[in-house]
């Protein structure tokens, strides 16, 4: 079997460190197994989400530790598949808007599932509205972060915005005015960037500051929700878990955010263009 190129497609200085030393490395090694055997990534994608879907049964146990323990073990399969669905489309070339609209779905699908489990076994008033405001949490938290992961992968690359496409969807509007609202607050940067002559220098330098705030947000992960779930189901509550949505994870939200346009402002701000000699000739007109 032909050796399949090394996936470039993720930046190691911002990922979560179980995606670095498990999760990751499960997926590069299934990835020339499930490429030989035509399974294509669409596939892996529904697969990954009848693993979710038994996790979350396996949730609606979870008074009783070993089904919890089995839900960690399939939600960890499922983040697995998750990976392996995009490392198939990049390897075959079958990326496509049917495959991320898929990945997307089956992603935030297992997690609506697993909450709705959770609250029903509970099965109060304050369990179901915990668990719906921490799905709102959720649902505004994942779609800045991965906001923020595209804009740092797209800047390291030496790449400015792309210009944003209007859609007449009132879902897509509404995804568009909260996640605009950031695009516009971090416009100059992206401004700057395109102003260079060489932008990798201002791209390299933005990479090495960016990741500190990167890796703190990287705590939005859905690994890191999926290692919480499992432990507030072993401490036997829940809400503990919902509280942990709502309070610590929306707060290293709101971190983050600031940090990098505060990084944003100062890497932008200390960048010195290099002077070409024609630049500095003393005949040169403006």
């Amino acid at each position: 079997m032909t050796p399949l190129p090394p996936d470039q497609s993720r930046d190691r200085r911002i990922e979560d460190p179980t995606n670095l030393w498990i999760i990751h490395p499960a997926g590069r090694r299934l990835l020339p197994w499930f490429v030989a055997c035509r399974i294509s990534a669409n596939a892996v994608s529904v697969g990954g989400l009848v693993l979710g879907i038994l996790a979350a049964l396996a949730y609606s146990n979870w008074t009783a530790w070993p089904w919890a323990i089995a839900g960690l073990l399939l939600s960890i399969a499922w983040l697995i598949a998750d990976g392996l669905d995009g490392m198939i489309a990049r390897a075959t070339g079958t990326a496509s808007l049917l495959g991320r609209v898929l990945d997307g779905l089956c992603d935030h699908g297992v997690f609506v599932l697993i909450y709705i489990v959770l609250a029903a076994s509970i099965d109060t008033f304050e369990g179901w509205a915990l668990a719906i405001s921490a799905g709102i949490a959720h649902a505004v938290q994942s779609s800045l972060y991965e906001g923020e992961r595209a804009r740092f992968h797209r800047r390291c690359r030496g790449e400015g915005a792309p210009p944003l496409a209007h859609s007449r969807n009132p879902l897509v509007q509404l995804y568009d005015c909260v996640a605009g609202l950031v695009d516009r607050i971090a416009s100059p940067f992206d401004q700057a960037l395109r102003g260079k002559r060489d932008p990798s220098l201002l791209a390299a330098a933005y990479g090495v500051a960016a990741a500190r705030p990167m890796r703190l947000m990287s705590l939005l992960s859905a690994n890191v929700r999926v290692y919480a779930i499992f432990l507030a189901c072993l401490a036997n509550d829940p809400r503990l878990f919902w509280w942990f949505e709502l309070v610590p994870l929306t707060a290293i939200l709101l971190i983050g955010l600031a940090w990098h346009r505060v990084i944003e402002f100062r890497v932008a701000g200390t960048a010195i263009e290099p002077i070409s000699p024609s630049d500095s000739s003393p005949t040169r007109r403006t």
